[in-house]
């Protein structure tokens, strides 16, 4: 798996960062979590392709987390895009769908299909779990975790020792197929171990602290958690429905995550208060760090 932060901001750009975004590589799919303005920009920078994109899911309907969605649509058909794109977002999602095949004289010629969601299980695959959670902001908005089914652990050096060459058969095995090396079989089990636990990944979207998203973020390998203000801003975070740097360390340590991704920062703060952000999450929460436009992370 892989993680792409391709805007890291809140309500309004900076030099440094853009508006909210962050694509997903895993599973042999793109998958795209919220889309503000300037993400197909941000995507020009990376190895993500928006062709391959497949699935995007939209936290809400603020503009920051949306308004990038009908540019990247456009453009998408406009480099001839045939395959079909969903989109899942709450409850809204299809007046927003009308808002955007109604936008300019620019069709959208290829497969979209909007679903509107709501707290539950929205997609699963042999390998992964997608589960959408109601979150308590001032908006309807939902939370998302994916979660990869537990595998047996490949052997990779015992399947070496059975002459198995390095390439697409060790992906065969892993997932319990048989192959054949120079007239012998080799059968899974051969070179299976014991199951690992799946990596799981929870983001947050816009929320104020609540049970809700401790329960989605449970057990997570990452846990991105949108740290809109430092602590002493509390009051602003309450009233716009927003967490604090030391909310976002709660969650997690109360959610038995193992890392913590601080993200969502309010440009009235400025680069300089990052360090202030990170010290007062790392007093309730070690290992936490905090997201930068284009920054990736390799599982």
């Amino acid at each position: 798996m892989e993680i792409i932060f391709l805007g890291t901001s809140s309500a309004v750009h900076s030099k440094e960062r853009n508006h909210p975004s962050i694509a997903l590589k895993a599973f042999g799919d793109v998958m795209l979590f919220d889309c503000g303005e300037g993400t197909q920009r941000q995507i020009l920078f990376t190895k993500v392709s928006p062709m391959k994109i497949s699935k995007i899911f939209i936290t809400h309907y603020h503009g920051d987390h949306i308004l990038g969605l009908p540019g990247l649509l456009q453009s998408m058909s406009l480099h001839g895009r045939e395959s079909k794109l969903t989109v899942y977002g709450p409850h809204g999602l299809n007046d927003v769908k009308n808002a955007i095949y109604s936008l300019g004289y620019c069709a959208i010629d290829f497969p979209v299909e909007f679903v509107e969601i709501d707290s539950g299980i929205i997609e699963e695959t042999d390998e992964y779990v997608i589960t959408a959670q109601r979150v308590r902001h001032n908006v309807p908005t939902l939370a998302y975790s994916i979660e990869e089914k537990k595998k047996p652990r490949f052997l990779r050096e015992k399947a070496i020792e059975l002459g198995v060459p390095v390439g697409p058969d060790f992906g065969r095995l892993h997932n319990g197929e048989e192959v054949e090396v120079n007239g012998k079989v080799i059968k899974p089990e051969q070179v299976l171990g014991e199951p690992r636990k799946g990596i799981k990944i929870t983001y947050s979207g816009d929320t104020r602290p609540c049970e809700e998203i401790i329960r989605l973020a449970q057990d997570s390998t990452i846990l991105i958690h949108e740290s809109t203000f430092i602590n002493k801003d509390n009051t602003n975070a309450e009233e716009h429905a927003h967490s604090t740097s030391i909310d976002a360390a709660y969650t997690a340590k109360y959610s038995n995550s193992k890392e913590l991704i601080l993200t969502h920062i309010s440009t009235r703060y400025g680069e300089e208060y990052a360090n202030i952000m990170l010290e007062e999450a790392r007093e309730i929460f070690e290992n936490t760090r905090i997201a930068r436009d284009l920054m990736e992370i390799e599982l």
